[in-house]
């Protein structure tokens, strides 16, 4: 197989040749047709996340066919559709796994980042954490939802069932909630890095009632926000943005330093709460009521051998929607 691999943190990635990975016996290999880029693989490229296992191949926003079974796979076939998210493996037996919580599992294996994922022609996944992804759609258009999709829905549930829903930061798993939440009957308030008028603009294309600079406050207080940037600095602007009782929704899995302020900034009750990685059911869940919602994602196309390419637009913010490699 090939594969973009990183080798050490702060580098670019390398194209490797490797042998076909053999899945193990609770394990499946699959013969990828898209793979996501997602902010947590710049994170992970700048070694901002600790305790990754180098060398890796990044990606965790997974589609492909099962190309074979380890012995003890049930309910899954060879040449079936499926998907592997972040969360590709957990203990079973911790606290959090025997209390509804796997997502805060203590030893847990992550996609892309303690153990291979997407970034290559082919991976092999813990058959317990892949979705049956059906027949509909194509796999550059179902990628991002393993992540984007997946990490906004938590993130919006987290958030409450307020009408009024301010996001911050208008990428990927952003213009994918938007049409959630449109779908739902609730109104979207889009918070764009000040003066980027074309993410100001796309987010008004996908439904959302006022777009504006992460600098400004909204026309009126809102019920919840959440942050999908991983700007420190966000964090107080979006208490500043809801209303007494309101709740702020922190997203990312890296977030830069957050400034001090004021408790009068915090005070009449409102909250703050971060999301950790995924639960199998929110995958069921979500997955089930995507083509209801009639989600279309907004993606860039690359190929997989320039996948440093796709991570430097994204950093830069050249693209809208999504990005994704095809192999």
């Amino acid at each position: 197989m090939f594969a973009m691999q990183l080798k050490a943190h702060h580098t670019p990635l390398e194209w490797v040749e490797l042998p076909d990975p053999e899945p193990g016996p609770d394990e499946i290999r699959i013969r990828i047709g898209a793979c996501g880029v997602c902010r947590t693989d710049l994170h992970v490229v700048d070694g901002e996340l600790p305790h990754a296992t180098l060398p890796i191949i990044p990606g965790h926003e997974i589609v492909g066919r099962i190309d074979k079974l380890g012995s003890n796979v049930t309910g899954l076939s060879v040449g079936e559709r499926v998907g592997v998210p972040w969360l590709g493996h957990t203990c079973g037996h911790c606290y959090y796994c025997t209390h509804g919580m796997e997502n805060l599992c203590d030893h847990p294996l992550f996609t892309g980042f303690t153990r291979n994922g997407g970034y290559a022609t082919m991976t092999v996944a813990d058959a317990r954490y892949a979705f049956p992804m059906g027949d509909r759609g194509e796999d550059k258009d179902l990628a991002p939802l393993l992540c984007a999709g997946l990490i906004g829905w938590r993130c919006l549930n987290k958030a409450g069932d307020g009408k009024k829903i301010g996001l911050y930061g208008f990428g990927a798993a952003a213009h994918i909630i938007t049409q959630v939440l449109r779908w739902q009957g609730r109104k979207v308030y889009a918070f764009t890095s000040p003066g980027d008028t074309q993410k100001q603009d796309f987010a008004r294309s996908l439904g959302a009632v006022w777009a504006g600079g992460s600098d400004e406050l909204p026309p009126e207080p809102l019920d919840a926000v959440i942050l999908f940037a991983p700007v420190g600095a966000l964090l107080p602007a979006g208490l500043k943005a809801i209303r007494k009782g309101g709740k702020v929704v922190c997203g990312g899995i890296h977030m830069s330093e957050i400034p001090a302020f004021s408790y009068d900034t915090l005070w009449e009750e409102r909250e703050i709460v971060s999301v950790a990685n995924l639960t199998r059911q929110d995958g069921l869940e979500f997955l089930k009521i995507a083509p209801e919602v009639g989600i279309k994602v907004t993606n860039t196309p690359y190929a997989l051998k320039d996948a440093n390419q796709a991570l430097d637009d994204l950093r830069h913010g050249r693209f809208d929607g999504a990005a994704v490699l095809l192999p």
